[in-house]
């Protein structure tokens, strides 16, 4: 059984930083792309990035892109998602994913993915 636990979220002012964090067993996670998703209160998930199995090839919504930073530790078995300059529009839900097959190259939908965590909380305060 594949299990994705998020952390590192909080309460924090606009233009400040936080970098999630998530932890994944289950499954062989160097074969595995990653993503971040998103879901604002009262709206739709959404996309966030997007990182290659390989870690070489990334992939950003272009509300975050120049912003944040998705990057991997496959020898931890961990996906992190730095943000930087946050602004109040990005408070929302925090997930990691696990593309829902091996090896995919780019996934932005949240059908492409077939794992998931429950969901970090991050709050940016004007």
């Amino acid at each position: 059984q594949v299990q994705l636990v998020e952390s590192g979220g909080g309460l924090v002012q606009a233009g400040g930083s936080l970098r999630l964090s998530c932890a994944a067993s289950g499954l062989t996670f160097s074969s595995y792309s990653m993503g971040w998703f998103r879901q604002p209160p009262g709206k739709e998930r959404e996309f966030v990035a997007f990182i290659r199995w390989s870690g070489y090839s990334t992939y950003y919504a272009d509300s975050v892109k120049g912003r944040f930073t998705i990057s991997r530790v496959n020898a931890k078995n961990t996906v992190y998602l730095q943000m930087n300059s946050l602004k109040p529009e990005d408070t929302a839900v925090y997930y990691c994913a696990a593309a829902r097959w091996p090896y995919n190259e780019l996934a932005t939908k949240p059908v492409d993915f077939g794992s998931w965590g429950q969901g970090t909380q991050v709050t940016v305060s004007s």
